[in-house]
Protein backbone atom coordinates (compact mmCIF):
# COMPACT_ATOMS: atom_id res chain seq x y z
CA UNK A 1 0.00 0.00 0.00
CA UNK A 2 1.41 3.38 -1.00
CA UNK A 3 2.01 5.81 1.88
CA UNK A 4 0.13 9.11 1.79
CA UNK A 5 1.91 12.43 2.31
CA UNK A 6 -0.24 15.49 3.02
CA UNK A 7 1.12 18.99 2.47
CA UNK A 8 -0.26 21.34 5.13
CA UNK A 9 0.28 24.91 6.28
CA UNK A 10 -1.49 28.23 6.42
CA UNK A 11 -2.60 30.04 3.24
CA UNK A 12 -0.05 31.60 0.88
CA UNK A 13 3.06 29.83 2.16
CA UNK A 14 3.55 27.99 -1.14
CA UNK A 15 1.84 24.64 -0.60
CA UNK A 16 0.35 24.48 -4.07
CA UNK A 17 3.56 25.76 -5.67
CA UNK A 18 5.51 22.97 -3.96
CA UNK A 19 2.91 20.41 -5.00
CA UNK A 20 2.83 21.63 -8.61
CA UNK A 21 6.62 21.56 -8.80
CA UNK A 22 6.61 17.91 -7.70
CA UNK A 23 3.75 16.95 -10.04
CA UNK A 24 5.35 18.69 -13.01
CA UNK A 25 8.77 17.08 -12.76
CA UNK A 26 9.93 13.67 -13.89
CA UNK A 27 9.41 12.13 -10.46
CA UNK A 28 5.66 12.43 -10.94
CA UNK A 29 4.22 9.31 -12.57
CA UNK A 30 0.63 10.45 -13.01
CA UNK A 31 -1.02 10.09 -16.41
CA UNK A 32 -3.33 12.99 -17.17
CA UNK A 33 -6.70 12.17 -18.68
CA UNK A 34 -8.37 15.16 -20.39
CA UNK A 35 -11.63 16.14 -18.78
CA UNK A 36 -11.15 13.99 -15.69
CA UNK A 37 -10.03 16.49 -13.08
CA UNK A 38 -9.83 20.25 -13.23
CA UNK A 39 -8.28 20.90 -9.84
CA UNK A 40 -5.77 18.19 -9.12
CA UNK A 41 -5.36 17.62 -5.41
CA UNK A 42 -3.06 14.61 -5.53
CA UNK A 43 -0.20 13.16 -7.51
CA UNK A 44 1.51 9.80 -7.42
CA UNK A 45 5.24 10.18 -6.89
CA UNK A 46 8.21 7.85 -7.14
CA UNK A 47 11.38 8.76 -5.25
CA UNK A 48 14.36 6.48 -4.66
CA UNK A 49 12.30 3.53 -5.85
CA UNK A 50 9.44 4.14 -3.41
CA UNK A 51 6.00 5.17 -4.60
CA UNK A 52 3.76 7.39 -2.51
CA UNK A 53 0.74 9.63 -2.94
CA UNK A 54 1.11 13.35 -2.25
CA UNK A 55 -1.99 15.38 -1.40
CA UNK A 56 -2.24 19.16 -1.74
CA UNK A 57 -4.28 20.89 0.97
CA UNK A 58 -3.91 24.40 -0.42
CA UNK A 59 -6.69 26.80 -1.23
CA UNK A 60 -8.69 27.50 1.93
CA UNK A 61 -8.95 31.23 2.44
CA UNK A 62 -10.46 32.46 5.70
CA UNK A 63 -13.53 34.66 5.38
CA UNK A 64 -12.41 36.80 8.29
CA UNK A 65 -9.62 37.02 10.84
CA UNK A 66 -11.90 35.44 13.43
CA UNK A 67 -12.16 32.25 11.39
CA UNK A 68 -8.50 31.63 10.66
CA UNK A 69 -7.65 29.29 13.54
CA UNK A 70 -10.92 27.37 13.13
CA UNK A 71 -10.20 26.85 9.45
CA UNK A 72 -6.57 25.91 10.05
CA UNK A 73 -7.59 23.35 12.65
CA UNK A 74 -10.12 21.77 10.31
CA UNK A 75 -7.66 21.69 7.43
CA UNK A 76 -4.92 20.12 9.52
CA UNK A 77 -7.28 17.55 11.01
CA UNK A 78 -8.34 16.36 7.55
CA UNK A 79 -4.72 16.04 6.48
CA UNK A 80 -3.84 14.21 9.67
CA UNK A 81 -6.72 11.76 9.21
CA UNK A 82 -5.55 10.69 5.78
CA UNK A 83 -1.78 10.94 5.91
CA UNK A 84 1.08 8.69 6.97
CA UNK A 85 3.59 11.57 6.77
CA UNK A 86 2.94 15.32 6.99
CA UNK A 87 4.85 17.92 5.00
CA UNK A 88 4.43 21.12 7.04
CA UNK A 89 5.23 24.20 4.93
CA UNK A 90 6.03 27.60 6.46
CA UNK A 91 7.17 30.93 4.98
CA UNK A 92 10.65 32.24 5.83
CA UNK A 93 9.71 35.80 4.89
CA UNK A 94 6.82 35.86 7.36
CA UNK A 95 8.71 34.14 10.15
CA UNK A 96 6.93 31.98 12.71
CA UNK A 97 3.28 33.05 13.06
CA UNK A 98 0.56 32.24 15.58
CA UNK A 99 -1.13 30.02 12.99
CA UNK A 100 2.13 28.09 12.49
CA UNK A 101 2.28 27.42 16.22
CA UNK A 102 -1.35 26.26 16.19
CA UNK A 103 -0.78 23.75 13.39
CA UNK A 104 2.48 22.52 14.93
CA UNK A 105 0.70 21.90 18.22
CA UNK A 106 -1.93 19.74 16.52
CA UNK A 107 0.65 17.83 14.50
CA UNK A 108 2.68 16.98 17.60
CA UNK A 109 -0.40 15.47 19.26
CA UNK A 110 -0.81 12.99 16.41
CA UNK A 111 2.68 11.55 16.88
CA UNK A 112 2.83 11.16 13.09
CA UNK A 113 6.13 11.85 11.33
CA UNK A 114 6.45 15.46 10.13
CA UNK A 115 8.89 17.12 7.73
CA UNK A 116 9.19 20.87 8.35
CA UNK A 117 9.65 22.74 5.05
CA UNK A 118 10.70 26.41 5.04
CA UNK A 119 9.72 27.93 1.70
CA UNK A 120 10.91 31.12 -0.05
CA UNK A 121 14.59 30.63 0.74
CA UNK A 122 15.46 31.88 -2.72
CA UNK A 123 19.26 32.24 -2.47
CA UNK A 124 21.93 29.57 -2.67
CA UNK A 125 24.82 29.38 -0.24
CA UNK A 126 24.67 29.53 3.53
CA UNK A 127 21.30 28.97 5.20
CA UNK A 128 19.82 32.38 6.20
CA UNK A 129 19.61 32.89 9.97
CA UNK A 130 15.85 33.45 9.65
CA UNK A 131 15.44 29.72 8.98
CA UNK A 132 16.69 28.81 12.46
CA UNK A 133 13.72 30.63 14.02
CA UNK A 134 11.54 27.72 12.95
CA UNK A 135 13.23 25.41 15.45
CA UNK A 136 10.83 27.11 17.89
CA UNK A 137 8.01 25.05 16.37
CA UNK A 138 9.60 21.91 17.86
CA UNK A 139 9.11 20.03 14.58
CA UNK A 140 12.68 18.90 14.09
CA UNK A 141 15.16 20.21 11.55
CA UNK A 142 13.73 22.74 9.07
CA UNK A 143 14.42 22.06 5.38
CA UNK A 144 14.93 25.29 3.39
CA UNK A 145 13.51 25.28 -0.14
CA UNK A 146 12.55 27.59 -2.95
CA UNK A 147 9.68 26.46 -5.14
CA UNK A 148 10.45 29.35 -7.48
CA UNK A 149 14.08 28.37 -7.95
CA UNK A 150 13.56 24.64 -7.43
CA UNK A 151 16.09 24.60 -4.61
CA UNK A 152 16.14 21.99 -1.84
CA UNK A 153 13.29 19.89 -3.24
CA UNK A 154 15.39 16.72 -3.39
CA UNK A 155 16.43 17.11 0.25
CA UNK A 156 12.78 17.34 1.29
CA UNK A 157 11.87 14.23 -0.71
CA UNK A 158 14.81 12.42 0.89
CA UNK A 159 13.51 13.43 4.32
CA UNK A 160 10.03 12.20 3.46
CA UNK A 161 11.50 8.94 2.18
CA UNK A 162 13.35 8.44 5.47
CA UNK A 163 10.11 8.92 7.42
CA UNK A 164 8.56 5.97 5.62
CA UNK A 165 10.90 3.74 7.64
CA UNK A 166 8.95 4.73 10.76
CA UNK A 167 5.70 3.43 9.29
CA UNK A 168 5.14 -0.18 10.35
CA UNK A 169 4.63 -2.66 7.53
CA UNK A 170 1.31 -4.46 7.74
CA UNK A 171 0.83 -7.91 6.29
CA UNK A 172 -2.22 -7.93 4.04
CA UNK A 173 -4.28 -10.99 3.18
CA UNK A 174 -4.07 -11.22 -0.60
CA UNK A 175 -7.35 -13.14 -0.73
CA UNK A 176 -9.34 -10.23 0.70
CA UNK A 177 -10.89 -7.94 -1.92
CA UNK A 178 -10.71 -4.34 -0.70
CA UNK A 179 -13.70 -2.30 -1.86
CA UNK A 180 -14.27 1.44 -1.46
CA UNK A 181 -17.58 3.17 -2.03
CA UNK A 182 -16.97 6.56 -3.57
CA UNK A 183 -19.23 9.37 -4.67
CA UNK A 184 -20.73 12.57 -3.42
CA UNK A 185 -22.45 12.78 -0.01
CA UNK A 186 -25.99 11.45 0.50
CA UNK A 187 -25.92 9.14 -2.49
CA UNK A 188 -26.44 6.05 -0.32
CA UNK A 189 -22.95 4.67 0.35
CA UNK A 190 -23.58 3.80 4.00
CA UNK A 191 -27.08 2.53 3.24
CA UNK A 192 -25.70 0.14 0.63
CA UNK A 193 -23.08 -1.25 3.01
CA UNK A 194 -25.69 -1.72 5.72
CA UNK A 195 -28.02 -3.48 3.30
CA UNK A 196 -25.29 -5.85 2.17
CA UNK A 197 -24.32 -6.69 5.74
CA UNK A 198 -27.90 -7.06 6.93
CA UNK A 199 -29.18 -9.20 4.10
CA UNK A 200 -26.32 -11.66 4.08
CA UNK A 201 -26.14 -12.10 7.85
CA UNK A 202 -22.38 -12.07 7.99
CA UNK A 203 -20.07 -11.68 10.94
CA UNK A 204 -18.89 -8.09 10.95
CA UNK A 205 -15.86 -6.71 12.73
CA UNK A 206 -15.36 -2.95 12.73
CA UNK A 207 -11.66 -2.19 12.77
CA UNK A 208 -10.55 1.44 13.11
CA UNK A 209 -8.12 2.36 10.34
CA UNK A 210 -4.55 2.37 11.57
CA UNK A 211 -3.54 5.60 9.89
CA UNK A 212 -6.76 7.05 8.57
CA UNK A 213 -10.10 8.12 9.94
CA UNK A 214 -12.06 5.27 8.40
CA UNK A 215 -13.85 2.14 9.49
CA UNK A 216 -13.01 -1.05 7.62
CA UNK A 217 -15.79 -3.63 7.65
CA UNK A 218 -14.78 -7.23 6.95
CA UNK A 219 -17.30 -9.82 5.84
CA UNK A 220 -17.60 -13.08 3.90
CA UNK A 221 -20.06 -13.81 1.11
CA UNK A 222 -20.16 -16.96 -1.03
CA UNK A 223 -16.78 -18.04 0.42
CA UNK A 224 -15.19 -14.78 -0.72
CA UNK A 225 -13.66 -12.32 1.72
CA UNK A 226 -14.27 -8.59 1.37
CA UNK A 227 -13.24 -5.45 3.20
CA UNK A 228 -15.44 -2.40 2.71
CA UNK A 229 -13.53 0.84 3.19
CA UNK A 230 -15.86 3.46 4.58
CA UNK A 231 -15.83 6.81 2.81
CA UNK A 232 -19.25 7.84 4.09
CA UNK A 233 -17.74 10.70 6.08
CA UNK A 234 -16.61 12.60 3.02
CA UNK A 235 -18.10 15.78 4.41
CA UNK A 236 -18.10 16.54 8.12
CA UNK A 237 -21.18 18.04 9.74
CA UNK A 238 -19.14 20.80 11.36
CA UNK A 239 -17.69 22.04 8.09
CA UNK A 240 -16.78 25.72 8.23
CA UNK A 241 -17.85 26.70 4.73
CA UNK A 242 -18.38 25.28 1.26
CA UNK A 243 -14.74 25.89 0.30
CA UNK A 244 -13.84 23.07 2.68
CA UNK A 245 -15.30 20.51 0.26
CA UNK A 246 -11.99 20.22 -1.56
CA UNK A 247 -10.40 18.63 1.47
CA UNK A 248 -12.93 15.84 1.61
CA UNK A 249 -11.11 14.59 -1.46
CA UNK A 250 -8.22 13.57 0.76
CA UNK A 251 -10.35 10.89 2.37
CA UNK A 252 -11.51 9.71 -1.04
CA UNK A 253 -7.96 9.51 -2.41
CA UNK A 254 -6.81 7.59 0.67
CA UNK A 255 -9.66 5.10 0.30
CA UNK A 256 -9.11 4.67 -3.43
CA UNK A 257 -5.39 4.00 -2.99
CA UNK A 258 -6.16 1.19 -0.56
CA UNK A 259 -8.78 -0.42 -2.82
CA UNK A 260 -8.84 -3.20 -5.36
CA UNK A 261 -12.29 -2.20 -6.61
CA UNK A 262 -14.07 1.15 -6.37
CA UNK A 263 -17.86 1.36 -6.44
CA UNK A 264 -18.84 4.73 -7.89
CA UNK A 265 -22.31 5.42 -6.51
CA UNK A 266 -24.59 7.69 -8.54
CA UNK A 267 -28.03 8.91 -7.49
CA UNK A 268 -30.48 7.65 -10.11
CA UNK A 269 -32.52 10.82 -9.82
CA UNK A 270 -29.55 13.15 -10.34
CA UNK A 271 -27.38 11.26 -12.83
CA UNK A 272 -23.61 11.75 -13.11
CA UNK A 273 -22.65 15.17 -11.75
CA UNK A 274 -19.44 17.17 -12.04
CA UNK A 275 -18.47 15.98 -8.55
CA UNK A 276 -18.97 12.36 -9.67
CA UNK A 277 -16.68 13.06 -12.62
CA UNK A 278 -13.91 14.29 -10.33
CA UNK A 279 -14.18 11.39 -7.91
CA UNK A 280 -14.33 8.85 -10.74
CA UNK A 281 -11.27 10.49 -12.24
CA UNK A 282 -9.24 9.69 -9.11
CA UNK A 283 -10.12 6.00 -9.35
CA UNK A 284 -9.48 5.90 -13.10
CA UNK A 285 -6.06 7.51 -12.81
CA UNK A 286 -5.16 5.20 -9.93
CA UNK A 287 -5.85 2.22 -12.21
CA UNK A 288 -8.37 0.56 -9.90
CA UNK A 289 -11.19 -1.76 -10.81
CA UNK A 290 -14.36 0.31 -11.18
CA UNK A 291 -18.07 -0.53 -11.08
CA UNK A 292 -20.65 2.22 -11.62
CA UNK A 293 -23.52 1.68 -9.20
CA UNK A 294 -26.74 3.59 -9.88
CA UNK A 295 -28.57 3.72 -6.54
CA UNK A 296 -32.23 4.56 -5.78
CA UNK A 297 -33.32 2.87 -9.01
CA UNK A 298 -36.49 1.70 -7.25
CA UNK A 299 -37.83 5.27 -7.05
CA UNK A 300 -36.63 6.44 -10.47
CA UNK A 301 -39.43 6.97 -12.98
CA UNK A 302 -39.22 4.40 -15.76
CA UNK A 303 -40.68 3.66 -19.15
CA UNK A 304 -39.73 1.33 -22.00
CA UNK A 305 -36.02 1.61 -22.74
CA UNK A 306 -35.24 3.74 -19.67
CA UNK A 307 -32.36 1.53 -18.49
CA UNK A 308 -30.53 1.47 -21.82
CA UNK A 309 -30.99 5.21 -22.32
CA UNK A 310 -29.67 5.80 -18.81
CA UNK A 311 -26.57 3.71 -19.54
CA UNK A 312 -25.91 5.68 -22.72
CA UNK A 313 -26.17 8.95 -20.78
CA UNK A 314 -23.74 7.79 -18.09
CA UNK A 315 -21.16 6.63 -20.62
CA UNK A 316 -21.53 9.95 -22.41
CA UNK A 317 -20.98 11.92 -19.19
CA UNK A 318 -18.16 9.62 -18.03
CA UNK A 319 -16.62 8.98 -21.45
CA UNK A 320 -13.35 7.63 -20.04
CA UNK A 321 -15.21 4.94 -18.03
CA UNK A 322 -16.90 3.05 -20.86
CA UNK A 323 -15.02 -0.08 -19.70
CA UNK A 324 -16.80 0.01 -16.30
CA UNK A 325 -19.94 -2.15 -15.92
CA UNK A 326 -23.09 -0.44 -14.63
CA UNK A 327 -25.37 -2.00 -12.01
CA UNK A 328 -28.76 -0.51 -11.10
CA UNK A 329 -29.49 -1.13 -7.42
CA UNK A 330 -31.61 -0.06 -4.49
CA UNK A 331 -29.93 0.15 -1.11
CA UNK A 332 -33.44 0.41 0.35
CA UNK A 333 -34.96 -2.77 -1.11
CA UNK A 334 -31.79 -4.74 -1.86
CA UNK A 335 -32.56 -4.85 -5.60
CA UNK A 336 -29.59 -6.37 -7.52
CA UNK A 337 -27.30 -6.23 -4.48
CA UNK A 338 -26.38 -9.90 -4.97
CA UNK A 339 -25.53 -9.20 -8.60
CA UNK A 340 -23.20 -6.44 -7.41
CA UNK A 341 -21.47 -8.80 -4.98
CA UNK A 342 -20.96 -11.30 -7.80
CA UNK A 343 -19.47 -8.60 -10.01
CA UNK A 344 -16.89 -7.28 -7.50
CA UNK A 345 -14.60 -10.38 -7.52
CA UNK A 346 -14.91 -10.58 -11.31
CA UNK A 347 -13.73 -6.99 -11.76
CA UNK A 348 -10.93 -7.53 -9.21
CA UNK A 349 -9.72 -10.50 -11.27
CA UNK A 350 -9.91 -8.48 -14.49
CA UNK A 351 -7.82 -5.70 -12.90
CA UNK A 352 -5.19 -8.30 -11.90
CA UNK A 353 -5.26 -10.26 -15.19
CA UNK A 354 -1.96 -11.29 -16.75
CA UNK A 355 -1.66 -12.17 -20.45
CA UNK A 356 1.20 -14.29 -21.77
CA UNK A 357 3.52 -12.62 -24.28
CA UNK A 358 2.84 -15.22 -26.98
CA UNK A 359 -0.94 -14.89 -26.84
CA UNK A 360 -0.70 -11.09 -26.65
CA UNK A 361 1.39 -10.93 -29.81
CA UNK A 362 -1.01 -13.24 -31.63
CA UNK A 363 -3.73 -10.67 -30.93
CA UNK A 364 -1.50 -7.75 -31.95
CA UNK A 365 -0.48 -9.43 -35.22
CA UNK A 366 -4.10 -10.22 -36.05
CA UNK A 367 -5.04 -6.60 -35.34
CA UNK A 368 -2.26 -5.34 -37.64
CA UNK A 369 -3.49 -7.65 -40.42
CA UNK A 370 -7.01 -6.23 -40.13
CA UNK A 371 -6.06 -2.54 -39.93
CA UNK A 372 -2.70 -1.53 -41.37
CA UNK A 373 -0.55 0.75 -39.16
CA UNK A 374 -0.44 4.43 -40.18
CA UNK A 375 2.32 6.01 -42.28
CA UNK A 376 3.75 9.51 -42.62
CA UNK A 377 5.75 10.89 -45.55
CA UNK A 378 6.36 7.44 -46.96
CA UNK A 379 7.48 5.88 -43.66
CA UNK A 380 5.13 3.33 -42.11
CA UNK A 381 4.74 2.44 -38.47
CA UNK A 382 5.94 -1.06 -37.61
CA UNK A 383 4.59 -2.68 -34.47
CA UNK A 384 7.38 -5.06 -33.47
CA UNK A 385 5.94 -6.84 -30.44
CA UNK A 386 4.20 -6.29 -27.11
CA UNK A 387 4.54 -7.56 -23.57
CA UNK A 388 2.65 -7.08 -20.32
CA UNK A 389 4.84 -5.53 -17.63
CA UNK A 390 2.44 -5.20 -14.69
CA UNK A 391 -1.09 -5.64 -13.39
CA UNK A 392 -3.52 -3.49 -11.38
CA UNK A 393 -4.15 -2.13 -13.96
CA UNK A 394 -2.95 -4.35 -16.82
CA UNK A 395 -0.05 -2.43 -18.35
CA UNK A 396 1.35 -3.27 -21.77
CA UNK A 397 4.53 -2.07 -23.45
CA UNK A 398 4.29 -1.97 -27.26
CA UNK A 399 7.60 -1.77 -29.13
CA UNK A 400 7.57 0.09 -32.46
CA UNK A 401 10.08 1.38 -35.01
CA UNK A 402 9.13 5.01 -34.34
CA UNK A 403 7.02 6.50 -31.52
CA UNK A 404 6.30 9.55 -33.68
CA UNK A 405 4.41 7.35 -36.14
CA UNK A 406 2.24 5.79 -33.41
CA UNK A 407 -0.89 7.92 -33.60
CA UNK A 408 -3.19 8.04 -30.57
CA UNK A 409 -6.03 6.55 -32.60
CA UNK A 410 -3.98 3.46 -33.49
CA UNK A 411 -2.96 2.98 -29.87
CA UNK A 412 -6.64 3.10 -28.96
CA UNK A 413 -7.40 0.60 -31.74
CA UNK A 414 -4.86 -1.89 -30.32
CA UNK A 415 -6.29 -1.34 -26.84
CA UNK A 416 -9.78 -2.12 -28.12
CA UNK A 417 -8.52 -5.30 -29.80
CA UNK A 418 -6.87 -6.40 -26.55
CA UNK A 419 -10.14 -5.78 -24.71
CA UNK A 420 -12.09 -7.65 -27.38
CA UNK A 421 -9.93 -10.74 -26.89
CA UNK A 422 -9.28 -10.71 -23.15
CA UNK A 423 -12.30 -8.88 -21.73
CA UNK A 424 -10.65 -6.67 -19.08
CA UNK A 425 -14.07 -5.40 -18.07
CA UNK A 426 -14.08 -2.92 -15.23
CA UNK A 427 -10.41 -1.99 -15.48
CA UNK A 428 -8.42 0.60 -17.36
CA UNK A 429 -5.54 -0.48 -19.58
CA UNK A 430 -2.24 1.36 -19.74
CA UNK A 431 -0.39 1.33 -23.04
CA UNK A 432 3.26 2.38 -23.04
CA UNK A 433 4.87 2.91 -26.44
CA UNK A 434 8.61 2.24 -26.72
CA UNK A 435 11.12 2.17 -29.54
CA UNK A 436 13.33 -0.86 -29.90
CA UNK A 437 16.26 -0.58 -27.52
CA UNK A 438 14.37 1.34 -24.86
CA UNK A 439 13.86 -0.28 -21.50
CA UNK A 440 10.58 -2.09 -20.97
CA UNK A 441 9.96 -0.55 -17.53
Amino acid sequence: MKPIVAIVGRPNVGKSSFFNYIAGKRIAIVQDTPGVTRDRIYTNVEWRGREFTMIDTGGIEPKSDDDILIQMKYQAELAIDSADVIGFIVDMKDGVTAADYEVAKMLRKTQKPVVLIVNKVDKTGDVPPEVYEFYNLDMGDPYPISTVQGLGIGDVLDAIYEKFKDIPDTEEDESIIKVSLIGKPNVGKSSLVNKILGENRVIVSDIPGTTRDAIDTDFVWDDKKFTFIDTAGLRKKNKVNEDIEKYSGMRTVAAIERSDVCLLLIDANEGATEQDTKVAGYAHEAGKGIIIVVNKWDIHEKETGTLEKYKEKIYKDLAYLTYAPIVFVSALTGQRVNKLLELIPYVADQNAMRVTTGVLNDVINEAIAIVQPPSDKGRRLKVLYGTQVSTKPPTFVIFVNSKKLMHFSYTRYLENQIRKNFGLEGTSIRMIIREKGEKEV
